[in-house]
């Protein structure tokens, strides 16, 4: 990337931002490249194009998706306040989503960070430039304390960008959890890491 990303925050009637989560329905985070707002209805082609892909569930539960799926997945994440379209502001096109979900119990103030991009789009710098500039707001606007990410540790490049944004390993879980089950119907575990970030690092 060409900065760190100080996001501009700008008043826009057409995109709005994490919803209930910043109480501000007419507000997005803008940075350099990048619109992250709210999913609308037309969100489903983009979205669509690429969890339709095998190869985004490697390291994900589930399997690729119809253009009907497609529609109903967005329109259910347009009303709902955990997943945020990551959009090229030059081609008005959204080219991922980032999760970002206040955990319970509430006053415990954390939020668990997650994030799925277009193969197309990968390696190119969003997705750091995203989530570092997420992570940005929500300590600076959402009185965070803690911002939490579950990765497996073969998807190299996931954790590397939560060690770009200053995201620490804090843990090493063994056959944590498993997605899918062998063809004798035995679980294919998987091992995770976790990874943290307090407000004052």
């Amino acid at each position: 990337m060409k900065r760190d990303g100080c996001a501009r925050f700008q008043k826009n009637r057409a995109c709005h931002l994490l919803g209930a989560i910043i109480h501000e329905s007419n507000e997005m985070i803008e940075t350099e490249r990048l619109c992250i707002r709210k999913f609308i209805k037309n969100d489903w082609q983009d979205l669509h194009e690429y969890l339709s892909l095998k190869e985004i569930y490697i390291f994900e539960p589930g399997e690729p998706i119809s253009c009907a799926e497609a529609e109903k997945i967005t329109n259910e994440r347009a009303k709902g306040n955990d997943f945020f379209a990551v959009v090229l502001k030059e081609q008005h096109k959204m080219i991922g989503h980032v999760y970002f979900h206040h955990e319970e119990p509430k006053e415990y103030l954390t939020w668990e960070l997650g994030f799925i991009f277009n193969p197309v789009y990968q390696r190119k710098g969003y997705c750091t430039e995203a989530c570092r500039n997420i992570v940005k707001y929500a300590f600076e606007h959402l009185n965070t304390h803690r911002i939490v990410a579950y990765c497996n540790p073969k998807n190299t490049a996931s954790w590397k960008v939560l060690e770009k944004i200053g995201m620490k390993r804090e843990g090493f879980f063994e056959k944590k959890a498993f997605f899918r089950r062998d063809n004798k119907g035995n679980p294919l575990w998987h091992d995770c890491c976790a990874y943290g970030m307090l407000s004052h690092e």
